[in-house]
């Protein structure tokens, strides 16, 4: 088994929502994302998608779009992203994948997960400071950061307990997040703060589009920081090496 990851799939079955926005790499995105994918993943391999999974707005529009996500191989375990607005109860989107028979899609919230090399977790984080936030009324950005704080503590509280289970020696602990922590001048030292509790050494995110210029990897007060928006990758899952 291998492991993988993409973000920002973005899916869009039925068209409605064009990606052409961000610039000519995304045409035929979809097909671009069935076609890589297909070559290079495997059934037993998984393939983490730290949010953006579907533009749908309600949990019911998005049968195409995972219909679509479960027809390629391999297990796909998703987080949330910032236009992930269809985002409902775990319990309620477990019942929806279950009802209509979409049996390789697993969902990344409050949770972690033990594989064969390393345990995942995770959430959507935080990004942009208050002052470059363009929002309709007041919004409490102190409440979402902290919101997302205790996310992700949760989630790496879970993969704690998994890291001491059978007495081995512990695997490492990755983290995947939407929003990057850090990014030119943004710095969420509240999310930095519970990495850097948890001693994580890499984390990886999405959310950022068109910044081809960008390195894949940077590295900040000791962690491992790794760009993994579809586009970015040109739409082809990269393989995760933990140390």
């Amino acid at each position: 088994m291998s492991l993988y990851v993409m973000a920002d799939l973005h899916l869009s079955s039925d068209g409605s929502k064009s990606m052409a926005v961000f610039g000519s790499r995304w045409v035929d995105y979809m097909e671009k994302i069935r076609k890589n994918w297909c070559a290079v993943i495997n059934e037993e391999d998984t393939v983490i998608i730290p949010g953006d999974i579907s533009w749908a707005l309600k949990l019911e529009d998005t049968l195409e779009d995972f219909r679509f996500l479960d027809s390629l191989p391999g297990k796909k375990l998703i987080g949330k992203g910032n236009h992930d607005f269809w985002w409902s109860t775990v319990s309620k989107m477990t019942a929806f994948l279950e009802q209509n028979g979409l049996s390789s899609i697993r969902f990344l919230y409050n949770n972690a997960y033990r594989l064969e090399d390393c345990i995942v977790c995770g959430t959507r984080g935080w990004f942009l400071e208050e002052s470059q936030q363009n929002t309709v009324g007041e919004v409490d950005y102190s409440r979402i950061v902290d919101r997302e704080v205790i996310r992700l503590r949760l989630s790496l509280e879970e993969a704690k307990r998994l890291q001491t289970e059978g007495g081995e020696k512990p695997l490492p602990i990755l983290v995947f997040l939407h929003f990057p922590p850090v990014w030119n001048n943004f710095v969420c030292r509240e999310i930095l703060d519970v990495l850097h509790e948890f001693q994580v050494k890499s984390c990886y995110f999405g959310h950022i589009h068109g910044a081809y210029y960008a390195p894949r990897m940077t590295e900040f007060e000791g962690i491992e920081l790794i760009l993994v928006s579809a586009d970015f990758l040109q739409f082809s899952p990269m393989p995760v090496y933990p140390d």
